[in-house]
């Protein structure tokens, strides 16, 4: 298929049924047990600094690692997985001294899910496999100061963190991703960047892919790490007519419901949501069985609240499988019609009818 027509077959399906994403990247490849050697390779073996932990260096020294794992989430059932360039920007491999590698790190990322992927549609085509490129956080945050005693501190400016989100998205554009997954996103004005520089790709004559938006609610208060509210987060995005948008990361399902369950009524597009597999335990590991995750998680389709739903941190392949399985024949969420209001927000939202 074309990348076109597979944006189609992605717009049908999701109409379709609930869609599934893959689960976590970081705990498998700890699974692994990879050593240094296998994150320098023979590119980066004289690189000064360890390297070990810098997940998505492996697209260039272990894509074979890559794959499997991509293999093994569309086996599990997943219709979209997504490349492992989480922190593949300038800003986030510059903790690495890796700047000059972003651009090969991206491709590759995308060309090897874009392998894998077609070769899942190839043996099932009822059930085309889709490819989205990861945009994660990066350790910089322009809504918030990098100094308690001054308040007006950054470490970044916008124009320098939309140069590190458009190299990023061009490369993962020319890799043949079908979507862009802007996630964890703990400070709005960071997803903006990347936004915009998504959508600056399509006034330039790039074709346009689907944009998924997925925040980060981090604790009990409800709201992003920035401060703001759920609606207000969505009152922030929505004018990039965004494919899905949900949230993802530091809750697990339980605690995720209710955030979910508020976007649900007030996004009138499709709704994603996937949590961690619960809350860390005192040795930083996630305890909840893929049943535990499969039946919370189908209790929010049977409810019909989500349209798309993967797993985040400490979630694996079996996890994903139990998900898949919990909600095979449910209907998807309804998108609601909104009528049309002038709707703001700063940490609250703000609605003008």
């Amino acid at each position: 298929m074309t990348r076109s027509e597979r944006i189609a077959a992605l717009k049908a399906a999701a109409k379709e049924r609930v869609l599934i994403l893959d689960g976590s990247w970081g705990v498998m490849f700890q699974k692994r047990g990879l050593t240094e050697e296998d994150y320098r390779g023979e590119r980066f073996k004289d690189h000064l600094g360890q390297m070990k932990g810098n997940n998505d260096i492996l697209c260039l020294t272990r894509p074979d690692i890559v794959g499997e794992l991509h293999d093994a989430y569309y086996a599990a059932g997943a219709d979209i997985s997504e490349t492992n360039t989480f922190s593949s920007t300038s800003i986030g491999q510059g903790e690495y001294a890796q700047e000059a590698a972003v651009r090969d790190m991206n491709l590759a990322g995308a060309r090897i899910a874009r392998e894998v992927a077609d070769r899942w549609t190839e043996k099932e085509p009822g059930k085309p496999r889709f490819v989205a490129g990861s945009i994660g956080p990066l350790p910089v945050m322009l809504s918030m100061s990098s100094d308690v005693n001054d308040p007006g501190a950054r470490k970044v400016n916008f124009e320098q963190v939309y140069q590190a989100y458009r190299e990023q998205v061009l490369a993962l554009h020319d890799g043949g991703v079908d979507l862009f997954l802007i996630e964890t996103i703990t400070d709005t004005l960071n997803c903006k960047a990347a936004i915009k520089a998504i959508l600056d790709l399509q006034d330039e004559g790039y074709e346009p892919l689907p944009i998924w938006i997925s925040g980060t609610i981090t604790d009990r208060s409800g709201r992003t790490l920035s401060g703001q509210t759920v609606e207000a987060f969505w009152n922030s995005v929505r004018h990039a007519k965004p494919f899905a948008v949900g949230l993802n990361c530091a809750l697990g399902a339980d605690l995720m419901r209710p955030h979910i369950a508020e976007l649900s009524r007030i996004a009138d597009t499709l709704v994603s949501a996937y949590p961690n597999a619960g809350l860390p335990n005192a040795m930083g590991e996630y305890d909840e069985t893929p049943d535990e995750t499969g039946h919370q998680l189908h209790d929010w389709a049977e409810q019909g609240i989500v349209n798309i739903l993967g797993g985040c941190c400490g979630t694996t392949p079996d996890h994903i499988r139990h998900v898949a399985d919990a909600v095979r024949g449910l209907s998807p969420r309804p998108v609601p019609e909104r009528p049309t209001a002038m709707r703001l927000a700063g940490l609250e939202p703000f609605e003008l009818v």
